[in-house]
């Protein structure tokens, strides 16, 4: 779509970089408005992907329709916490020095009205056969992605706008080894080798947890996550884009036991550790469109 934030549809780079953004506690409304205006000049939407939290849509005394802040998930024995921020950036590149750069120019365009609380480099993995990239287990990630019109349909609204749910997964891949091949694949409910889904897995199977036209309405989210290695921690950091935020709660919901009480297989071996929602706004003659905050 001409008016979208063309790194939503496209595929996942080789290497991406988020960054976390606070407000600062000397940042009045006009302040925040300038930076942002800064930070749109910065953003093409394509090599710098961008959301809002909904604190700083209130802080601007603005009202973006359909924007919350993620509920906490928690429950059934898993814990699938509300992490709320003000503003997120998602960098988007061949070459990691890129983006380091990249990244210090959009901190030093948002001074003093944000602080950057924190950075997260995520990579794609994989042959080039897994056309959506691999998690670190080894399972192909966004396999059931809506493609063409129906991931246009599913990730943005009509002037081009978006909503993001982005969670930060921590993995166990020692209890994931411990699955073994047989227990993976009934896990994920598909073959690891041949990403084919199971005919007879388990309620339990991630697969079957998240099927997105088993849902009332249908809950179609466009996956465009990476995944991520600090030290001896790695995992995925989930970022889901919709049209709504209602199709990821759905599906969150039913993963964490909350629908049937039956928990996904994915909390087995792997864990959220952060949880938010975020509107991402349309483009504007190459630069973010931020008209709807009254900027």
């Amino acid at each position: 779509m001409e008016f979208a934030q063309a790194g939503i549809l496209e595929s996942v780079p080789a290497h991406g970089r988020y960054l976390f953004f606070s407000v600062t506690a000397q940042a009045t409304p006009a302040v925040l408005g300038f930076s942002l205006q800064r930070l749109a000049a910065l953003a093409d939407g394509q090599a710098v992907v961008v959301g809002l939290g909904a604190t700083l849509v209130q802080t601007l005394e603005a009202r973006v329709p359909g924007l919350r802040s993620m509920p906490d998930f928690s429950g059934h024995g898993v814990h699938v916490p509300s992490t709320p921020l003000a503003l997120w950036c998602w960098l988007r590149g061949t070459a990691q020095g890129e983006l380091v750069l990249q990244a210090r120019a959009i901190e030093k365009a948002l001074a003093p009205a944000f602080h950057l609380d924190r950075v997260l480099d995520g990579f794609r993995h994989g042959e080039p056969a897994a056309e959506h990239g691999r998690d670190l287990t080894g399972f192909e990630d966004g396999t059931e992605n809506p493609e063409g019109a129906e991931a246009v349909a599913a990730a943005l609204q009509e002037d081009g706008s978006s909503f993001v749910a982005i969670q930060q997964w921590v993995h166990n891949l020692d209890a994931f080894d411990a699955l073994g091949t047989d227990g993976q694949n009934n896990a994920m409910g598909r073959r690891m080798s041949d990403n084919e889904e199971l005919d007879d897995a388990p309620i339990s199977a991630h697969v079957k947890r998240t099927a997105q036209e088993s849902f009332s309405p249908e809950a179609f989210v466009l996956r465009r996550s990476m995944p991520w290695a600090v030290g001896h921690q790695c995992g995925l950091f989930f970022v889901a884009f919709g049209a709504t935020l209602d199709a990821f709660e759905a599906q969150m919901r039913r993963m964490a036991g909350q629908e049937d009480g039956v928990v996904d297989a994915t909390f087995s071996f792997s864990k959220p550790v952060t949880g938010a929602y975020l509107w991402c706004p349309p483009v504007l003659q190459g630069k973010l469109d931020l008209r709807q905050l009254g900027l």
